[in-house]
């Protein structure tokens, strides 16, 4: 998968960061954490807890978070550090029900960027 302007929060300083010093935006499926990071790309952290069910489930819940990052990548301002935590009911959700509730989170954190909206 390629994405063109976004790199991966790896290590476990800066997921802390966005943790703590980020805006958050909750959805039933999901929690987006966002940070400016100070650079001309984004950092997308995924998380996903092991309370929510087994690897398969929580590597499909992965693969879907990232896709839809990646379909929707270039609506995205830039210079963002980016956390999506999947919640429990993440496991059962629909792939469109889990973009719409990362899209309207995103959009209410603003890192979609206006030319995109309108």
């Amino acid at each position: 998968m390629r994405l063109d302007f976004t790199d991966s929060l790896r290590r476990n300083n800066e997921f802390r960061r966005a943790y703590s010093r980020g805006k958050s935006a909750a959805a039933k499926c999901l929690v987006v954490y966002a940070k400016r990071n100070g650079s001309r790309g984004n950092r997308l952290g995924l998380t996903v807890s092991a309370k929510i069910g087994c690897a398969v489930v929580r590597n499909r819940i992965r693969r879907r978070f990232r896709e839809i990052y990646r379909l929707h990548e270039r609506e995205l301002r830039r210079g963002y550090d980016i956390v999506v935590v999947a919640r429990h009911r993440a496991a059962g959700a629909e792939y469109g029900r889990l973009e719409s509730e990362m899209l309207r989170a995103m959009s209410e954190l603003g890192l979609i960027a206006e030319e995109a909206e309108g």
